[in-house]
């Protein structure tokens, strides 16, 4: 699987003193699975995302589908009167070539089916967010 693209990036030089950043160009992982999917009795979305925290990665997001299919072309749907919903959950993950690289191995043994793409990505913006002001009796 790690060997499917490998675009050319170019890493920033880094301050050691500031907290790691992800590079401008960066790398977009997708990976597509069934909400029903596991890996060791977790669902197989929560493990890809705790796994990518272990390894540092710059974050993961999952997305629910309400309607998909995949390779078998069976309909995935949230409609009510379905059985069995097993709907489409998409997980994303941006960081750079080397990271993304280091995590596929471990991505590989958790997967029996479905699908993972790799695209290249601009990253525009990364930085945490400022905490809430903090509310008081006194605040306004």
């Amino acid at each position: 699987m790690a060997d499917l693209i490998r675009p050319e990036i170019v890493s920033p030089i880094r301050n050691p003193n500031t907290a790691p950043e992800l590079p401008e160009e960066a790398v977009l992982l997708r990976i597509f699975v069934g909400e029903d999917d596991h890996y060791k009795r977790h669902p197989l979305y929560e493990a890809i995302v705790l796994k990518a925290r272990e390894m540092h990665l710059a974050g993961a997001t999952v997305l629910r589908g309400p309607l998909g299919f995949g390779k078998s072309s069976h309909m995935h749907s949230a409609k009510i009167l379905r059985l069995s919903m097993d709907l489409p959950m998409v997980i994303e993950i941006v960081d750079s070539l080397e990271k993304i690289n280091a995590f596929l191995p471990h991505l590989e043994g958790m997967m029996h089916g479905g699908l993972v793409t790799l695209e290249r990505a601009q990253v525009i913006r990364y930085e945490q967010a400022p905490p809430p002001p903090k509310r008081g009796k006194h605040s306004s």
